[in-house]
């Protein structure tokens, strides 16, 4: 069985790491390099740069933030935000990132998927999936969750990685930010419908929350606030993580 990853998530918004809750009232959280090099000496496995406004702003990544961010970074990068095309992963790729993460394209074109699977490996494709709970299921929404598709968010899980998804980045947008703990029977029902990995993204506050994704079937927990908030570091989360009986990267 492959090791946990724990993965703190950048979201990007002009040059600059923001946060705030269900992808609202946004508050400055630091440099995206100062960071990301800070997560890096504590511990974490791999770094998530999400330039968030990029979509919605109808432009493509600010790939210098990437740029930056590689030459201080050796850990696995994964950029996402503003990816339409094959040349805009190409770009990205160029710039330093390991991995692509899309939303919004992917969704609304789903052979772009496959594209750029094909192209440059599913190792490297990862397909963000934003999911609004709806009663006993969940709900595709895109642009920061203002737009909300009839797409079923397990169905839509199950297309992308047949479509040549290598991970599936999964996001509560009703938990993000909330420090309430992940949708666990979200990550469940995703996790068992497909083979590829699941990143569990939106919730979490304490060890515990993490642990529980894992035991829902999430092959990594990706984090924000309880970072950028300095609540914990990824090094005291692992140690916690590790007494709680979890198999890590060390």
């Amino acid at each position: 069985m492959l090791k946990t990853r724990i993965i703190p998530c950048l979201d990007v918004d002009g040059g600059r790491v923001v946060k705030g809750v269900k992808f609202q009232n946004l508050r400055d959280s630091g440099d995206p390099t100062a960071l990301a090099m800070a997560y890096q000496l504590q511990g974490a496995d791999e770094i998530v740069v999400l330039d968030i406004s990029a979509t919605t702003a109808k432009r493509s990544h600010q790939i210098e933030v990437i740029a930056a961010i590689r030459e201080a970074l050796s850990i696995p990068l994964t950029a996402g935000g503003g990816i339409r095309t094959t040349a805009d992963v190409e770009r990205l790729l160029e710039s330093g990132a390991d991995k692509v993460s899309l939303n919004t394209a992917a969704v609304r074109n789903p052979s772009l998927l496959s594209s750029i699977a094909d192209r440059f490996g599913s190792q490297c494709t990862v397909v963000a999936i934003d999911a609004v709970r709806r009663g006993a299921s969940w709900k595709v929404v895109t642009h920061s969750g203002g737009n909300e598709l009839a797409l079923d968010a397990v169905d839509w899980a199950k297309q992308a990685a047949a479509a040549g998804a290598g991970e599936i980045l999964l996001t509560s947008f009703d938990r993000d930010g909330t420090q309430s703990g992940y949708d666990l029977e979200l990550i469940h029902q995703v996790a068992n419908h497909i083979s590829v990995p699941v990143i569990a993204s939106g919730g979490a506050k304490i060890p515990r929350h993490f642990a529980e994704a894992v035991d829902a079937g999430a092959s990594a927990v990706l984090a924000a606030s309880i970072f950028h908030d300095k609540q914990t570091t990824v090094a005291t989360l692992k140690a916690e993580l590790i007494n709680l009986g979890l198999e890590l990267r060390t």
